[in-house]
């Protein structure tokens, strides 16, 4: 098994194609689509490096595995799915997810909240077989209630749960995110073996340190500066929420998050043909008609 790292560093986001060299059987792992605010503009360089590189290496792409539905960054599933054929995948509590941010963001009737838009929801401890690849889903929530990490052999790849071990782990405060739930996710990874190598999903390069990837699970359970194996679940959650209340909202909250819950898929045209995201004012302090909170 070979691992090829995309770094997006807009978003920090850390993309992965896994691939086997003999069988050329490959899974993608978190694609970005590129998304500049001010003109509200797609493109596409960003999953069209994933896919020059699959077409190079003559991959077979057998799925593309969401995490989560991230709020930092849009979803490029969709582009890739196009050019490939593969099958979209997340974990099935991402209905959970789509039920709260639909109402959250008035969306119409008819949106889905089965999980329909992906291609397969996973639940804890399935295996997809991708080719010789053997993917085990391991359900990671806390993040978000629909977070997974995938173990591939030797790797698990753990989206925004678990970071390298000198920043720490993923916030909790969006809604039915919980501390409590992400420290006993955590304890679940923590009981692999210390030599499983861990990928993470956003490398944030603390005091300006050289980009990585990848660490591991003995090294997180001595070294992560929030939740090593001595940190009790008390010490944590107290730690995470008085953080998490410091933290500004991501950049691309409200954009990516609409994007993501509907499996990378753009809103669908309006009767002028333009496509529109929703952008609610003062969700997080409700204020009045002047705009007084």
């Amino acid at each position: 098994m070979r691992i090829e790292t995309f770094y997006h560093p807009q978003t920090f986001t850390l993309t992965y194609v896994v691939h086997d060299p003999e069988s050329r059987d490959a899974v993608v792992i978190d694609p970005v689509l590129d998304y500049e605010p001010k003109s509200s503009q797609t493109s596409t360089t960003s999953a069209g490096l994933v896919e020059d590189f699959i077409r190079r290496n003559e991959l077979q792409l057998r799925y593309i595995l969401e995490t989560h539905a991230h709020a930092d960054h849009l979803s490029g599933s969709q582009y890739l799915k196009r050019a490939f054929g593969a099958s979209v995948v997340i974990g099935a509590d991402i209905t959970e997810v789509q039920k709260t941010f639909k109402g959250l963001f008035n969306l119409p009737d008819d949106f889905p909240t089965d999980g329909s838009q992906f291609d397969k929801l996973v639940e804890d401890g399935e295996v997809l077989s991708a080719g010789s690849l053997r993917i085990e889903t391991i359900a990671t929530p806390g993040h978000t209630p629909a977070c997974v990490t995938y173990k591939i052999e030797d790797a698990v790849f753990t989206g925004d749960a678990l970071f390298i071990e000198d920043f720490g782990t993923g916030r909790c405060d969006f809604p039915k995110g919980s501390a409590e739930a992400l420290y006993d996710s955590i304890q679940k990874l923590y009981r692999l073996p210390d030599e499983t190598r861990v990928f993470v999903g956003h490398d944030y390069q603390p005091r300006g340190r050289a980009l990585r990837a990848e660490t591991t699970i003995g090294a997180s359970k001595r070294e992560n500066v929030q939740l090593a194996a001595s940190t009790t679940k008390e010490e944590f959650v107290k730690f995470r929420t008085e953080r998490d209340a410091s933290l500004p909202a991501p950049n691309l909250l409200f954009q990516s998050v609409q994007i993501n819950i509907d499996a990378g898929h753009m809103p669908r045209r309006e009767a002028n043909e333009q496509r529109y995201l929703r952008l609610p004012i003062n969700l997080f302090r409700p204020s009045d008609d002047v705009g007084q909170t």
